[in-house]
């Protein structure tokens, strides 16, 4: 019988090497494990990196439209409206509604600035600053209002939800426009389906209401500018003149009341003289031939407060009358009617405190004339005291000089016929003139 063969060693280690399937169905779950974890992380690495890629395009986009509203206000440093425009369109479009406006604080009232969207509002709308509007009490309050559905909220918001209802919309955010803390207007957002805005979107629209700001800042930093380099050179204009007509003041008046027109944004002007007793149509610019046949025809006058002019002289200060159909001491309607205001500013000439007379400017339609307007009238009524002045002065010293002229031609005549006298008589009188004499 023949002996089975004992395993080798190299059998032995083979046996030893080889792996159950448990084993091998373990590895494969702990690999696959593995690999699903890092699909997994690199999954998440993706959409951090779209989020971050959509983060930068928004930031882009953002810059982009910044750059744009700043481009546009270094192109319209005294025209605000293009720089408004390109706020409430970027507004619109970076914080996803379908509407946005932009009101200017007008007195009470809201009127609106700008808009951009779908919803039909009137430029111009005057919407009444009261806590029933969202844009209302976002002035009032100084802060940003949100509200999700206007449209239901009656009871807090009655006339912002009246609104809401009639235009068709329901979301409605507004962000004061805050200038050194003060309110100066607002600039809102809308959306027609329950929408509400983003913590994010809240701050967007707060940087577009400081860029809307910063335009209105600048318009008006420009425009104070210019006006004051106009009425600089209106009032070095009418120096000129005074010193180039030293006895002649009707040129004067002529370039004040061009000047007044051009400067207080008027209808017409007018310069009246007063004797004492008087009121006499001394100049005038821009007036239609009715209405100087008007004024012809009711000048010169007595004193009365009737008119605004005899009002300022009475008065010797400067007189306001935002509507002459409505004033109750006005009661020349007729002549106004003629003429063609509705609103006057009227300010006296007063030399050393006594009126010499009154500049006056005029407006088609009502209202009251501005701080800085006033100010400028009040400088060219004293420039028209100094040519009054001026040309009495210059009309004196040529009457003395007229004087003295004639005096030294007396005397010099005088001399003359002495002189002659002297010549023709005889010496011997002259001698026996002497020892009478003595």
């Amino acid at each position: 019988m023949r002996r089975r063969a004992k395993p080798g060693k190299g059998a032995a280690r083979l046996s030893v090497t080889r792996k159950s399937p448990k084993i091998e169905t373990s590895g494969r779950r702990e690999l696959e494990k593995r690999l699903a974890e890092s699909l997994e992380r690199e999954k998440a690495t993706g959409e951090i990196l779209q989020e971050k890629d959509r983060a930068l395009t928004e930031a882009l986009e953002q810059q982009t439209a910044t750059a744009e509203i700043l481009r546009v206000i270094s192109e319209s440093p005294t025209d605000l409206q293009p720089v408004l425009d390109t706020v409430v369109k970027s507004a619109a479009r970076f914080c996803g509604a379908r509407d946005a406006e932009l009101f200017h604080l007008d007195g009470g009232a809201l009127r609106l600035a700008a808009h951009h969207g779908p919803l039909h509002i009137p430029f111009g709308l005057l919407v009444p600053v009261v806590r029933g509007t969202v844009g209302g009490r976002s002035v009032l309050e100084r802060r940003a209002v949100h509200v999700e559905n206007l449209q239901t909220e009656a009871k807090e918001f009655p006339e912002g939800s009246a609104f809401a209802r009639d235009l068709g919309y329901r979301t409605n955010l507004a962000v004061p426009l805050l200038r050194e803390g003060e309110p100066i207007g607002t600039i809102q957002l809308r959306r027609t389906e329950v929408s509400p805005f983003t913590d994010k979107q809240i701050a967007l629209l707060q940087t577009f209401a400081d860029q809307a700001i910063i335009a209105i800042e600048n318009v008006r930093l420009f425009t104070e500018l210019e006006g004051r380099n106009r009425d600089l050179t209106a009032t070095g204009e009418i120096l000129r003149v005074i010193s180039s007509s030293p006895t002649d003041v009707q040129p004067v008046f002529d370039t004040i009341v061009r000047s007044a027109v051009r400067l207080c944004d008027g209808l017409f002007s007018a310069l009246f003289r007063f004797d004492g007793e008087l009121i006499h149509h001394a100049a005038q610019h821009n007036y239609t031939p009715e209405a100087l046949e008007a004024v012809h025809r009711t000048y010169p006058m007595r004193l009365t407060r009737a008119l605004g002019s005899g009002r300022a002289i009475l008065e010797r200060a400067v007189v306001q009358i935002p509507d002459v159909e409505l004033d109750p001491e006005h009661q020349h309607q007729a002549l106004s009617r003629a003429i063609g205001f509705r609103s006057g500013l009227f300010v006296p000439m007063l030399r050393e405190g006594a009126p010499i007379g009154v500049i006056m400017v005029t407006r088609a339609e009502p209202g009251s004339f501005s701080d800085s307007e006033i100010g400028l009238l009040k400088t060219f009524a004293d420039q028209a005291v100094i040519a009054v002045e001026n040309v009495r002065l210059f009309t004196e010293l040529e009457a003395r000089n007229s004087d003295l002229t004639e005096a030294l031609d007396q005397q010099t005549a005088t001399s003359e016929i002495l002189r002659v006298i002297g010549l023709t008589i005889p010496q011997s009188l002259l001698q026996r003139a002497d020892e009478i004499i003595q």
